[in-house]
């Protein structure tokens, strides 16, 4: 039986965000996370996954105070889920979590 690969590619801006949220995959996000020096524990992929199905849902990228509480809530991490956001994605939410869950650059956001 023939084992058929198929690529998919996808189109980034200047600042290496994609373009379009729907050509993510999960390559992509090991792709971007190998560029950001970021090995993907379960943790991360657990806000990735929020990210993109808050994406999915309504269709633009979620504040960074939502994946916070979602932090506190899958974790308990409590008042040190925002310390906890930035242990994951240390040079930033918008800067690497959103870049590797496959977001457009959002315009007026500061980095948390």
């Amino acid at each position: 039986m023939a084992t058929e690969t198929i690529e998919r590619t996808y189109v980034t801006d200047e600042e290496g965000y994609l373009v379009d949220p729907e050509s993510w995959t999960p390559e992509v996000a090991e792709q971007f996370a190998e560029q950001e020096g970021i090995a993907l524990s379960d943790e991360h992929w657990a806000v990735i996954r929020f990210i993109r199905e808050y994406y999915d849902e309504h269709q633009i990228a979620v504040d960074a105070r939502f994946v916070i509480k979602f932090l506190d809530d899958e974790f308990g991490y409590g008042a040190k889920a925002h310390n906890y956001l930035f242990k994951l994605f240390p040079y930033g939410y918008v800067k690497q979590a959103c870049r590797i869950a496959g977001m457009r650059r959002p315009r007026a956001w500061s980095t948390g």
